[in-house]
């Protein structure tokens, strides 16, 4: 029986630390605490609230190591201080890896993300149309969307091709997107659907409703300018705010540099 949940309530009271608190604390809501509380604290955020609170993990996940470690709250200390001390006391932390597969249940903190595709049209001819497809989907932290502003219900993923933003993002790394945030933003950076190819670009606002398309890898990719006439005709759409990219890279990858 998983009796964490047990240790990290009674670790909480002895510090005077709410669980709202607590909760806002590590980015979850007080309702995933609760249900720690009863069921125990999922094996991949044993180390994030240990973390956070200064305490032995393998005390937390199952009382092994007889006492945990000093808290870094102490029981004297007024809740209203809490958030702020934990804030100031989080470390920097690496959490342990996590295998899955599509018959992982997600956790109170995950949703799963969309892809989206270049799809070749069933008329042929080559031409392709970037669509939301079924199948791919990744694991996503609900508490990084939030920090990023970013509603999980409005985020897809997609992956991004060629080397014009070399070494910033990569070939083949995947790019999270913000389908809500479609306006604008000079500097930021933004998935594209020009004509049925999928791009990643930075943009920048131009006079009479243009918009300048910008590489990171300037010295290859020279900016492209298209007029509002030129956007309608070559049906260039923004989908979305690019707010994260991750990519894998092969022991005999190319030389970033």
């Amino acid at each position: 029986m998983n009796n964490s949940g047990q240790r990290l309530r009674a670790h909480l009271d002895e510090a005077g630390i709410s669980y709202k608190d607590f909760a806002a604390s590590i980015g979850v809501e007080p309702q995933h605490v609760n249900h720690w509380f009863k069921r125990g604290i999922p094996k991949g955020r044993i180390f994030t609230v240990a973390d956070s609170l200064g305490v032995n993990p393998r005390w937390l996940a199952d009382g092994g190591d007889g006492e945990p470690l000093e808290p870094k709250i102490f029981s004297n200390q007024t809740v209203e201080d809490a958030p702020h001390k934990l804030e100031e006391l989080l470390p920097v932390y690496l959490e342990p890896l996590a295998p899955w597969d599509d018959d992982t249940p997600l956790e109170d903190d995950e949703v799963e993300l969309k892809l989206y595709k270049e799809v070749e049209l069933s008329s042929g001819h080559g031409r392709t149309a970037v669509q939301e497809i079924a199948g791919p989907k990744l694991r996503f932290s609900r508490h990084t969307m939030r920090l990023c502003g970013v509603d999980p219900s409005q985020a897809v993923f997609a992956t991004n091709a060629g080397n014009s933003n070399h070494p910033l993002i990569l070939h083949g790394a995947t790019v999270g997107v913000d389908k809500g945030m479609t306006r604008i933003v000079d500097g930021e950076i933004y998935a594209i659907d020009h004509d049925g190819l999928l791009r990643v670009k930075f943009l920048e606002r131009l006079p009479g409703g243009g918009l300048r398309m910008r590489s990171y890898n300037q010295p290859e990719f020279k900016d492209e300018d298209y007029g509002f006439d030129e956007i309608m005709e070559q049906r260039i759409v923004i989908l979305g705010r690019v707010f994260w990219w991750s990519t894998i890279r092969p022991l005999r990858a190319a030389p970033l540099l």
